[in-house]
């Protein structure tokens, strides 16, 4: 536990390459995370992320086996995922199942692919956890690119994809494209899913795809308020968690879901107290 508060070492940590790059994945990742965390809670898809996440494992094996880069094969598995939850997914009545389906095949598929290169222990490990000296320049150029575009595409369909979002039915009526917007909201949670099996794996991902915004929403019902809240929650979790992991060493993603999981906690006792303060509150006559 003291290596934890060794702010000489940690301080050392960061003037090196590798740390500021990891850093600045972390960031981009922080952003486009807290951007869609709240969206994914308001669309009750933390089980979708969960599954798409064991895809990006999937294609982060296949490419450590074939010796292709790990970012790429994550990204192509979470958008295959992605997509096969947006199409065979569409009714609610069996999402789950689709989901659960989805979720074993791909991390079935995964664990026999490690299986299958048996050579590269930390590099497997990785991929579950997280890790960030494997990151390097060109993965930062990936990880911004893919967090620029996903940011792109959300501005133009924010709206109509908020309104689907808080009431299905009425947006239907409406004329929102609902059909449409399923499937591009899940390659986009696709996209920013790969982008976490870099910093905090497969396994935890949840933690800055879902925790950030579940947080949010216990303090404020604005959308904008809670999307703020949600970036500014997933940047101190994924960049607090990295500064912390430096010293001792240990993996980032048990800092990462430890501050998380603190924030959620907070959050959840600020707005129990604000609660039962408007619900003691008088009504004027």
């Amino acid at each position: 536990m003291g290596k934890l508060f060794d702010f000489e070492t940690t301080s050392s940590l960061l003037g090196y390459p590798f740390v500021q790059q990891a850093l600045l994945a972390a960031a981009a990742l922080g952003l486009v995370s807290g951007v869609l965390a709240p969206l994914v809670v308001a669309r009750k898809m933390s089980f979708a992320v969960h599954g798409t996440a064991e895809l990006a494992f999937t294609g982060a094996a296949a490419a450590l086996l074939i010796g292709v880069g790990v970012g790429v094969g994550a990204l192509a598995g979470a958008v295959v995922a992605a997509l096969l939850l947006g199409l065979l997914g569409q009714r609610g009545t069996e999402r789950d199942s689709v989901i659960g389906a989805i979720l074993s095949f791909g991390l079935g598929l995964g664990v026999l692919l490690l299986w299958m290169n048996p050579e590269r222990t930390s590099n497997k490990f990785s991929l579950l956890v997280g890790q960030i000296v494997g990151v390097d320049s060109s993965d930062v150029v990936l990880l911004t690119s893919c967090a620029a575009a996903v940011l792109l595409v959300l501005a133009f369909v924010y709206r109509p994809l908020l309104f689907a979002s808080v009431d299905p039915d009425v947006a239907a009526a409406r004329g929102v494209p609902a059909r449409v917007l399923t499937p591009l909201f899940a390659v986009l949670v696709g996209v920013a899913t790969a982008l976490g099996v870099y910093t905090v794996g497969a396994l935890l991902v949840l933690a800055l795809m879902v925790t950030p915004g579940a947080a949010a929403a216990r303090v404020t019902a604005s959308p904008v308020k809670a999307t703020l809240l949600a970036v500014v929650f997933a940047e101190v979790a994924v960049l607090g968690g990295i500064v912390l992991s430096l010293a001792p060493g240990a993996p980032v993603s048990a800092f990462v879901t430890i501050i998380s999981f603190v924030i959620y906690l907070v959050c959840r006792v600020v707005g129990n107290l604000r609660l039962r303060r408007l619900t003691r509150t008088p009504v004027p006559a």
